[in-house]
């Protein structure tokens, strides 16, 4: 399994798993494991049990849940993704959780399990210590879960990892009471260049490696700036800026992986700070950025950059900005032309990138359970 498949695919399972929108441990075994089979069996059953006592998504998914699904993200260094995926499912729910709300989870949620890329191990290894719910039970024992919310096993989550009998391994998944750091893996960012909020993954970070000042150099998409560090046209020091990569910019927010894992390749990774309104995997290493908002095709700051700003990074107070003035940052939104033309004209991409919104809040398409007038369940 590759680093970007071992922590992509840990985010999604461990999310899941604490939501309580699947049976716990029934997504991190390994494709060709039989006991997937059994899960599949179980999770059919639980399915109709569901059904029978007429409990929904919408009485799993709640606040609380996804509290508890970013603690969990938090604890194993989680993806930055989680960041998107958790307040767009809460748009779908109607429940207030965005990007600044899943930072504060993880901001006091220690981080105990050691996972690639900033750690030692990937989802079979986590997998066969008791997988994700041993490591919900380490939260447990210091009262940093929701217990009462319920699952999609009938049961409240409680009452599920009480059946558990693993326990914490000590190699992958570190107790509790003495993890790998105090804090969680990702850490939310704001100020005169994100007003909506950025996010960068800080596991496997040193402190003194979460502060970076420099100038910037500008660059209007991944391509240019893919193209700009395979020739070495940038300077060890700076920021990189890599923007029109957003929701409505992009269009689709890709994730800047070619250009970052070029810069680790050239042993440049922590010689440079980058900074994007697109977004990031779980092999990005460095003091890599994303999610800035509002992004670039919205207008926001990171629009009116210019090679040769001098930008502040610091995840331990949170900032990120800009040495601007709020009148020099007005005078050149005053001066800005609108977003860059790209060839997506017509179809559904057009579409999204017409309704899509800032990803602080998931870059969803639509109000979600908040401008419904009625449920569709009921029908």
């Amino acid at each position: 399994m590759s680093r970007i498949q071992g922590k992509q695919r840990v985010a999604l399972l461990c999310g899941v798993s604490a939501i309580g929108l699947a049976l716990l441990n029934s997504s991190s075994a390994p494709a060709p494991y039989e006991s997937r089979d059994q899960y599949g069996e179980a999770s059919g059953v639980a399915v109709m049990h569901l059904i029978e006592k007429n409990i929904r998504a919408r009485d799993i998914v709640t606040l609380k849940s996804l509290q508890n699904a970013a603690r969990v993200v938090g604890c194993t260094g989680g993806s930055t993704n989680a960041a998107l995926h958790l307040p767009a499912l809460a748009n779908e729910a109607g429940i207030d959780f965005d990007l600044f709300d899943v930072a504060a989870c993880m901001k006091d949620t220690p981080y105990f399990v050691d996972l690639r890329p900033g750690g030692k191990y990937v989802a079979k290894d986590l997998h066969e210590v008791g997988g994700v719910a041993v490591v919900m039970k380490e939260l447990a024992k210091e009262g940093l879960l929701h217990l009462d919310c319920m699952t999609a096993s009938g049961k409240t989550l409680g009452e599920s990892l009480e059946e558990i009998t693993g326990e914490a391994d000590g190699r992958v998944i570190y107790h509790i009471g003495s993890p790998i750091t105090k804090t969680g893996g990702v850490v939310s960012l704001k100020g005169n260049l994100a007003p909506d909020g950025a996010i960068v993954k800080v596991a496997g970070m040193s402190e003194a490696e979460q502060v970076f000042t420099g100038p910037a150099r500008v660059f209007e998409c991944e391509e240019d700036a893919f193209e700009a560090v395979k020739s070495r046209a940038y300077q060890e020091g700076e920021v990189l800026v890599i923007r029109n990569e957003g929701p409505a910019g992009g269009p689709g927010m890709r994730e800047m992986l070619s250009t970052t894992a070029a810069l680790s390749g050239q042993g440049m990774g922590k010689k440079v700070a980058l900074i994007t309104d697109g977004r990031f995997s779980g092999a990005t290493r460095g003091f890599c950025v994303g999610h800035v908002g509002p992004e670039a095709a919205h207008g926001g700051p990171i629009a009116l950059l210019k090679t040769g700003d001098v930008i502040t990074l610091n995840a331990l107070t949170g900032e990120l900005s800009v040495a601007l003035t709020d009148a020099e940052l007005a005078a050149r939104k005053a001066e800005w032309k609108g977003p860059r033309k790209t060839a997506y004209t017509s179809g559904a991409i057009y579409k999204f990138t017409r309704l899509v919104g800032g990803a602080r809040w998931g870059a969803v398409t639509h109000p979600g359970a908040r401008g419904e007038s009625h449920v569709y369940m009921d029908q």
